[in-house]
């Protein structure tokens, strides 16, 4: 991570000896007693910084060191570099005196600066940050000389409240208030005295401040905000800069339910809005408490900006910082629309407008973002149709502008956030999820947490089987999309290689194919219902098989297993019989049709064979309802080799629910089915040829195979016989030359133990049938009350009490 040199560095400031040390702080010590500071200072401080951060330990300064690092700090002539680096060497070592530190604040915004940084640094309680915050407020308070308004004071106490928000007392709360009105507000118009460059022509005249101008270069003609232009600024516009910037964080942490509860606050609803109507027609809002003229004033400054933003910027600097003060004008409305509901009458036709006029230009497509947030909060209650806003957000944004990163970041958190009142509330939602997994296939690494937390959400009956098949073709999605791209940007003759060298001029030509077209709108489909899944998957596959290298397809195929344990997991909990039927199909289906990654299949047929047994377990009618499938799956040798852990979990399955018990519709016929479909394959992988060397299947399909057999045969007595014959036979198979060259004793012990276990207890068939197959309800409170159930524990009490390490035995 580091360079060597770096390391080297690192190195020697963890291992630097004691004595060594103490002679450098004493050096660091003369050094900071001059009143001159050369290079060599600069250079040591630079050098204490790394030793005092260098380990997890913060170290101790000598008290005379840490004394002569806070005198410089607070001296006014104070270099700043030299400024920065004592506060970092304070911040790191183990902590003085936090209220030390305080006692000497002063009023220059420098050395206030960085004095605040050490004491956020080292405070551990609210009382250690009270001096500081005592002191910002004194200076809010007190009325300063023009030029002496300490602008870091805003930022400071902003990162104070994130801590602490209790800190501040009802009466300090009305204060911050008064004078957030005072700069958002009452702000000069007018430009600040620029420096002037001496000359002949200098003069009282030329000196003067000129207007400020809009960001078109109209003179301004109403208050200023933070989209006022000019070549200097005054103090107090200064201000108002830092009061807009922190408006949204001080809105949320002192609402009407927060901390200070104002007597309006108090009454009913009914009452607050009358008295923010009386405020809104008023024709002086100074008679109001702090807390509603903040929210006035605050008001009119967001919808000044949002009539700002509608005039052309003339430097492209300007055009962005209209974008951005437009997200937070609009989030800044709708805080203050769910503290006073009365607002959202007087908010909703300038907003109306301004998504008219954002809607058609994608460039304003983060600005969207918090209009969609206001239309989900208020539209129900001013009784406005927002069909429209959220098709635009759910069908254009993951279609067109899938590879905006900040775009998707911001999409996905509004998602997660509204989770609940999206499923409620917006049809559509659900609907969109082939285009809202777009943004999961773009920036797979990036998102995968907040989908893990997205995906439940998007999950229904209706839609749960359409979501597997489309988590299952991610990676294609992601491919495509690259495709779609490229075959934007690359005319038709372009040969586009990877920086691996892949040529991707084949999948480019599939692309623009008119023939293929269906295949590609279906994976870049924006919403569902269009079908489950394609039937020429294996087509699509093939097609992209040369993006199956891009490194983005790769990560997207990592994420997948993730996602689908998420599914399934969530899906249990409310899957009813016809959709475990639907899923356990499309499992099986599947598994035979993925995408072709490297250890892709492998990884998502571990996930399948997890979840099948779940699904089983959950609904064990789907062996009678899915037979056909099950039998073609289970009884096919190929599936052994090229699906080991699934097709052990089917077998499983067929062997612990194939009964009766679980399902009425449970024939002889059919377990002798399913019995002599898995009894061809046991005989089939277990036949020596010494011309040929046999299959190396793993030991446990081979005993689960057996196991499941001997379930059958206990269900359907007259199948022992044949098992018996089978089972007798192993042991000639697995002592033979060829099967001894293959697996390990271990492995063949193992055999050999399972298949003599079984032939012994199907010698007693009324006994084997309680042993392989006890009742489902086994396991229920009753047991000992019932003796039709109570074999399976009775046997094994004995097998406790037989247990030669067993206590119960006489000593």
């Amino acid at each position: 991570m580091y360079s060597a040199g770096t390391e080297s560095l690192i190195k020697q400031a963890r291992e630097i000896q004691d004595e060594e040390l103490q002679k450098f702080y004493v050096r660091v010590s003369k050094m900071l007693s001059s009143k001159e500071h050369c290079s060599e200072t600069i250079d040591s401080l630079q050098r204490l910084k790394l030793i005092v951060s260098a380990t997890k330990y913060a170290r101790l300064l000598p008290a005379e060191v840490q004394n002569k690092l806070q005198t410089l700090l607070r001296s006014p002539g104070c270099p700043e570099q030299l400024r920065l680096l004592c506060s970092a060497v304070l911040s790191e070592s183990l902590p003085p005196s936090v209220r030390s530190l305080s006692a000497g604040l002063t009023q220059d915004c420098r050395s206030l600066g960085s004095v605040a940084a050490i004491v956020l640094a080292q405070a551990g309680n609210k009382d250690e940050l009270l001096p500081l915050c005592q002191h910002l407020l004194k200076c809010l308070e007190s009325r300063q000389p023009e030029g002496q308004i300490c602008k870091h004071t805003l930022p400071i106490l902003s990162k104070i409240i994130s801590f602490f928000p209790e800190i501040l007392s009802e009466d300090q709360i009305n204060l911050v208030n008064r004078k957030l009105v005072d700069w958002l507000r009452y702000a000069s118009v007018h430009q600040g005295a620029s420096l002037s460059s001496g000359g002949f022509f200098t003069g009282p005249r030329s000196r003067q401040p000129g207007p400020m101008t809009e960001v078109d270069g109209v003179v301004v003609g109403d208050f200023f905000t933070v989209l006022c232009v000019g070549q200097s600024y005054t103090e107090d516009q200064w201000m108002n800069m830092y009061a807009f910037s922190m408006l949204r964080k001080w809105l949320l942490t002192y609402d009407s339910e927060g901390t200070c509860n104002t007597e309006s606050d108090d009454r009913s609803e009914v009452d607050s809005s009358v008295m923010s109507m009386v405020s809104a027609t008023s024709s002086s809002s100074r008679l109001l408490p702090p807390k509603e003229r903040l929210r006035e004033k605050s008001f009119e400054y967001c919808q000044r900006l949002i009539e700002q933003s509608d005039r052309k910027a003339i430097k492209r600097t300007d055009t962005e910082l209209q974008k951005v003060c437009l997200i937070e004008a609009v989030a800044v409305m709708d805080i203050i629309c769910k503290e006073d509901s009365s607002y959202v009458y007087r908010a909703f036709p300038c907003l109306k407008a301004l998504y008219g006029r954002l809607s058609g230009d994608l460039a304003f497509a983060r600005a969207l973002m918090p209009i969609a947030q206001f239309y989900l909060n208020h539209s129900e209650m001013a009784a406005v149709d927002s069909e429209a806003v959220f098709r635009h957000l759910l069908s254009r944004f993951p279609s067109e502008m899938f590879n905006e990163p900040l775009l998707a970041f911001e999409f996905v958190q509004f998602c997660r956030l509204n989770m609940a009142v999206l499923q409620e509330r917006v049809p559509l939602y659900r609907q969109s999820f082939p285009n809202i997994f777009k943004f999961l296939a773009w920036n797979s690494p990036a998102l995968i947490a907040d989908y893990m937390e997205l995906l439940p959400s998007l999950m229904c009956r209706e839609t749960a089987v359409e979501i597997l098949h489309t988590l299952l073709d991610l990676p294609c999605l992601a491919a495509t999309l690259d495709l779609q791209q490229k075959s934007a940007t690359f005319q038709a003759a372009d040969r586009v290689l990877w920086d691996n060298g892949t040529k991707l001029a084949n999948c480019l030509e599939a692309f623009r194919q008119p023939s293929c077209r269906g295949l590609f709108l279906y994976i870049l489909r924006p919403e569902a219902g269009t079908g489950d899944t394609i039937d020429r998957l294996n087509m699509l596959h093939e097609m992209l098989a040369d993006m199956s290298e891009s490194p983005r397809v790769i990560q997207c195929a990592q994420i997948v297993p993730v996602l689908l344990h998420v599914f399934f997991n969530h899906v249990a909990q409310f899957t009813d019989k016809k959709l475990s039927n639907q899923l356990a199909l499309v499992v099986l289906e599947r598994s035979s049709q993925l995408y072709r990654i490297s250890k892709f299949k492998s990884e998502l047929l571990r996930v399948f064979s997890a979840h099948i047994r779940t699904l089983c377990k959950l609904h064990p009618s789907l062996l009678i309802d899915q037979s056909r499938e099950l039998l073609d799956f289970a009884g096919s040798v190929s599936n052994i080799s090229s699906k080991k852990e699934l097709y052990t979990s089917v077998v499983w399955m067929i062997g612990e629910y194939l009964s009766v018990s679980y399902d009425k519709r449970c024939t002889v016929e059919l377990i002798t089915s399913f019995f002599e479909s898995l009894e061809a394959v046991l005989l089939e992988i277990t036949q020596v040829r010494q011309s040929t060397k046999p299959p190396n299947y793993h030991p446990r399909v081979l005993t689960v195979l057996m196991t499941t057999l001997s379930k059958l045969a206990s269900r359907s007595q007259d199948l022992i016989p044949r098992l018996s014959l089978s089972l007798s036979k192993m042991r000639t198979f697995a002592q033979s030359a060829p099967v001894a060259s293959c697996y390990s004793e271990e492995d063949i012990e193992e055999i050999i133990t399972r298949a003599s276990e079984l032939v012994n207890l199907l010698k007693l068939p009324n006994v084997a049938q309680f042993v392989l197959a006890p009742s489902p309800h086994g396991d229920n409170p009753r047991w000992h009350k019932d003796t039709n159930t109570s074999l399976p524990h009775s046997m094994r009490a004995v097998s406790g009490l037989l247990h030669k390490n067993s206590s119960f035995l006489p000593g």
